[in-house]
């Protein structure tokens, strides 16, 4: 299957999340930011904020310098 990135957005425990593979409904994984993670499938989940650390993380996976108004200080 193809995969245009290294990550997975998933929304989750009131954030948008990256992992580094897909979780299904109901599968605990682990977030980039480290954190312990199951999918929240919900209508408004992807209206949630994104985790800054994941954020950074999936960056630095796909090789894309963070916008500098969005770097973590």
């Amino acid at each position: 299957m193809f995969q245009p990135h290294p990550f997975h957005w998933v929304p989750a425990g009131g954030q948008r999340h990256a992992t580094r593979t897909r979780l299904e409904s109901g599968e605990v994984g682990t977030a980039l930011c480290g954190e312990s993670i199951t999918p929240d499938r919900s209508e408004i989940a992807w209206f949630w904020a994104t985790c800054g650390s994941c954020n950074v993380a999936a960056h630095e996976l796909a090789g894309v310098p963070m916008p500098s108004r969005w770097a973590e200080s």
